[in-house]
């Protein structure tokens, strides 16, 4: 992996050592972080996951030292250090370096980290999927309103889970046996030429990839519905696709047994969204 890392002030190659083993953030888990891409020489909506990640440190009660228009400089001062044609993930991250009391962190030991590393952009091949028997927890669980590094473990379980069943992605249901998201995105099915995505309840971030994609298509005369989706509706969609920062619009091509094939939806969103990245240039 090519990377860089800033940190203090100064660029450095590589995966530089941040944290010490006494750090509020090791022991207590708590770290904040964001992810936005560049690719094809665009980065959409990188001021809105600048904000993100100042908003969800103040969510774990941490204080960011930078702006989210600090963090967009540096980001973008990193960006530019990579060829024109580089595909990147651009990580910003806070977390606290000290405790105050017990198990609070101190706001004011808030440290800021970004990295910039090369990461490849799926093809658009599709993935298979599969539900999962690990849930999203509710607000009064989890601080599930940060995008936060204290959720991922039971993501990776239930990624390990899918994986060891032959599957490559997880769908995930709330509390209350709703679905809620895949494991690492935002979740979409299609029925009858309707876009329909999970209503927003607490237990998973409203995606600002996905935010983007209900504003495009709703633009475009597509018809989208936010509401709530039972389990059994993945067996009857048309469609299934994701929306999330990492892969930005992705199909899946197996749910369960099922096959499925990209269709005509996804494919107009993913266009909608590429047109969109490109008119920021």
């Amino acid at each position: 992996m090519s990377a860089i890392t800033y940190i203090d002030g100064d660029w450095h190659d590589g995966n530089v050592p941040v944290i010490g083993a006494t750090s509020h953030a090791i022991w207590l888990g708590s770290i904040a972080f964001d992810g936005a891409r560049a690719f094809e020489g665009v980065t959409p909506d990188l001021d809105r996951h600048c904000q993100r990640v100042v908003n969800s440190a103040a969510a774990l009660h941490l204080k960011s030292p930078l702006s989210a228009g600090d963090i967009q400089q540096v980001a973008l001062d990193g960006v530019a250090r990579f060829g024109a044609d580089a595909e990147l993930y651009v990580r910003p991250m806070l977390y606290a370096d000290a405790g105050m009391g017990l198990l609070a962190p101190d706001p004011d030991s808030t440290r800021f980290v970004l990295t910039v590393f090369e990461a490849p952009m799926p093809a658009g091949d599709g993935f298979s999927c599969c539900l999962s028997p690990y849930r999203r927890p509710g607000p009064e669980l989890a601080p599930t309103d940060a995008k936060a590094s204290c959720h991922y473990p039971n993501s990776s379980r239930a990624i390990i889970d899918a994986r060891e069943r032959g599957f490559d992605n997880p769908v995930m249901c709330d509390a209350l046996g709703h679905v809620a998201e895949f494991a690492t995105a935002n979740i979409w099915i299609v029925r009858d030429g309707v876009a329909i995505t999970p209503v927003p309840n607490g237990s998973f971030l409203n995606g600002i990839t996905r935010q983007r994609l209900i504003q495009l298509m709703r633009d475009d005369g597509i018809e989208v519905e936010e509401r709530t989706v039972e389990p059994g509706k993945l067996l009857e969609a048309d469609e299934i696709f994701n929306s999330g920062n990492y892969g930005k619009v992705q199909p899946v091509i197996r749910y369960e047994d099922r096959r499925l094939e990209p269709g005509p939806v996804y494919r107009r969103a993913r266009e909608l969204y590429w047109d969109f990245a490109h008119s920021k240039v």
